[in-house]
Order: structure tokens, then C-alpha cells, then sequence
């Protein structure tokens, strides 16, 4: 049998909260539109390339994301050990070029452990929590947030395409 991205509900983004509530909302706007604009699609559909001599894929998109949630949030603001997933400094651009559609179930489960992981990671920090880093200086939390809804932007914009590109389906 082969495996397809389940489907997934889109969870709106709030309209009425505190800066909290309107910050995490788009962040989980973000993260379940990437999820939409996968389901239904086999493991060899999600790898697919958009164009030579593009490594850009849906796969790639979710494998990306997964260390992008892990750097920022957890690893970053939370200070937590762990290492990332897929990034390698001999090979930034792993979760594109390394990726197996045979184990993409594997990369998806891994994505939604890193979105809970995340979350978990800095649920009791305030917005004004801050991460020195060596290159920018000091951040807050609540940059990272805005960082990430222009993140998830950018590649759901990306997976729009490559959705269409897949089989035509577009506006979801």
C-alpha cells in the first residue's frame, strides 16, 4: 500500500485575542496550510522537483520546516541540546537534496513532533524572552514569531506552486 499525506483541516487564524493568542494562531495558520497543500499526495509526488535545476519539492518543504521549528524555538529560545535533523554544515541544503519518498511518513511524523516539541518549548515564555545571537545581537520571541508567519509565507507560497505543478489543484 502506498502512503499519502493525510488530510488535514486548516485551522483558521484568530480575529479577535491578546498578542499571544494572534501570534500563535498564524504561526498554526502557517503550519496546517503547509499540511493542506500536501494531503492526498503519495511520497514520489511530494519529492517531485518544481524545475530544473531546482531542489525545491513539498518534501523538502516539510523536512526544511521541521529544522526551522527545531532551531528557532526550541534549540535558540529554549536552549534545549538538540541537534538538527537534517542541516549539516557540509550539506545545508540536506532536506531538499537527501530526501527519500519512501520515508516520507517518517518526515511528516517527524514535522508534527517538532510543531508539538515547539510549542511545549516555549509555552510558559513571555514574548519579551530574548536569545543573543552572535551574528544579530539580542532577539526577542517575539521577532520570532513574526519571522516564522513570513517563513511559513514564503514556502506555502512555494507549495502553492509546486501543488499546482503536482496536479493542478490550486486555492487551498
Amino acid at each position: 500500500m502506498t502512503w499519502t499525506a493525510p488530510e488535514v483541516a486548516r485551522v483558521d487564524e484568530p480575529f479577535l485575542g491578546d498578542e499571544r493568542a494572534m501570534l500563535s494562531g498564524f504561526l498554526e495558520w502557517g503550519r496546517s496550510s503547509l499540511l493542506v497543500k500536501c494531503a492526498g499526495l503519495t511520497g514520489e509526488q511530494l519529492a517531485r522537483p518544481a524545475v530544473p535545476p531546482s531542489n525545491l519539492s513539498l518534501l523538502g518543504l516539510v523536512r526544511h520546516l521541521t529544522d526551522v521549528e527545531r532551531t528557532w524555538f526550541r534549540r535558540r529560545f529554549a536552549g534545549e541540546p538538540v541537534p538538527t535533523r537534517y542541516w549539516r554544515p557540509d550539506a545545508p541544503d540536506a532536506a531538499f537534496e537527501e530526501l527519500d519518498p519512501e520515508r516520507a511518513d517518517e518526515d511528516f511524523a517527524a514535522y508534527l513532533e517538532e510543531c508539538d516539541a515547539a510549542r511545549a518549548a516555549i509555552a510558559n515564555l513571555p514574548l519579551d524572552h530574548v536569545f543573543v545571537s552572535p551574528r544579530w545581537g539580542e532577539m526577542s520571541l517575539r521577532w520570532a514569531y513574526c519571522h516564522m508567519h513570513g517563513e511559513y509565507s514564503q514556502h506555502n507560497g512555494h507549495a502553492d506552486l509546486l501543488r499546482q505543478r503536482i496536479d493542478g489543484r490550486t486555492g487551498h
